[in-house]
């Protein structure tokens, strides 16, 4: 399987999302390494840590787009509503001890590339404008407790 490169393409001008996603990105690349040692073990740890730190990257985004009072905040959510659905079947499945590591694979590079891409670009320019400051030192404070509060 090809790795995933972060490109600007995926970028959203706000740093604290733009590092998360690289570490989403980071997490299915290691998918991607598990997957070609055919290890159990390690499949189960990159899915739980991939699993664990896209729901809490959703939540802190969804609080971020609640905060900067974006209009479409609550489709997005829908989104990440499904996401959330389809990758929670994979965990069951993966459980079960099915192998779900090309499903679970292909999934992620359709669908959160995709929307990390397009649909979070969407509400970026309303996040920038609303929470003055986002990518500045001055808001450092804020940051810290909201990734506190979703990352920790």
């Amino acid at each position: 399987m090809t790795y995933i490169v972060w490109t600007d393409d995926f970028s959203t001008g706000i740093d604290v999302i733009d590092g998360q996603h690289k570490r989403i990105i980071h997490y299915i690349n290691q998918l991607a390494d598990a997957q070609n040692t055919k290890d159990p073990g390690s499949t189960s740890e990159v899915l739980i840590n991939l699993i664990d730190y896209t729901f809490s990257h959703f939540a802190f985004e969804e609080s971020l787009m609640d905060e900067a009072g974006y209009i479409a905040a609550d489709v997005h959510k829908k989104t990440h509503e499904g996401f959330r659905e389809k990758i929670t079947y994979f965990q069951q499945k993966h459980n079960d001890g099915v192998d779900v590591t090309n499903d679970l694979t292909e999934l992620l590079n359709i669908w959160l590339i995709n929307h990390i891409a397009d649909d979070d670009s969407s509400y970026a320019p309303v996040v920038k404008e609303n929470i003055q400051g986002i990518n500045k030192i001055e808001n450092q404070g804020w940051l810290k407790n909201m990734s506190q509060k979703f990352f920790n």
